[in-house]
């Protein structure tokens, strides 16, 4: 088995994508090791899911803070502690500043609910509606500096039904942040994603402009 690779995750909800993260642990092979979970809200119910399967927490408020940059640099300082080969965005409602960005730059991923480039920011199932969408999904990314514009690691898609609102999209979508964030996250740790200068590779092989593509009836718990 692989050694070990230390993943810190960030989050400010309920922590489901972190759940799925945990749940992929379980069988042992998987050689990601979730060293701490670190909230910006001391209610986040991610924190108790961490709790609960003996993961280190941390609470760093973000209003305790004099500014974005103040956060940040605590939050940096507190990531380290961990001595992280990743960070994971789960859910972690800030904005992060250009410093940070550039300080995990390569080993920082995010999961975002529609097929970027679509759909940046908030309300992406509503906005999939309102477009006339045939197809939505999510999308893992690097993070850049740019907002939910870093480059593609592997989509989701799922169809749009005449039937849906944006409560039906949500629930479908987020069954698939749960299959491929857990995905992705495995590659990293098996030193089989890279973030190049070229863009990122699997395999030493370039990924296409939209990430490795899964359609939500396969099984993508296998390696590709």
């Amino acid at each position: 088995m692989p050694r070990l690779c230390n993943v810190v995750v960030l989050l400010s909800g309920t922590g489901s994508n972190l759940q799925a993260l945990i749940d992929s642990t379980a069988d042992g092979e998987n050689p990601v090791r979730i060293a701490a979970v670190i909230a910006n809200r001391s209610d986040a119910y991610g924190l108790q899911r961490a709790q609960a399967a003996g993961i280190a927490t941390r609470v760093l408020e973000h209003g305790d803070y004099q500014g974005r940059e103040a956060f940040d640099a605590a939050l940096m300082q507190a990531i380290d502690g961990f001595d992280p080969q990743l960070v994971v965005l789960a859910g972690f409602m800030r904005i992060l500043t250009p410093a940070f960005v550039r300080h995990y730059h390569g080993r920082l991923l995010n999961i975002h609910p529609s097929l970027l480039p679509r759909h940046k920011g908030l309300h992406t199932h509503q906005r999939a509606l309102e477009a006339g969408d045939t197809e939505h999904g999510c999308s893992v990314h690097f993070v850049t500096e740019e907002l939910d514009g870093g480059p593609l690691v592997v989509q989701a898609v799922i169809p749009v039904h005449s039937q849906d609102t944006a409560a039906s999209l949500a629930q479908r979508v987020h069954a698939q942040e749960h299959r491929i964030y857990p995905l992705a996250v495995r590659w990293f740790a098996e030193g089989r994603l890279h973030l190049t200068a070229a863009g990122p590779q699997l395999d030493g092989v370039a990924l296409p402009a939209t990430g490795y593509p899964i359609n939500s009836k396969e099984t993508p718990c296998a390696a590709p």
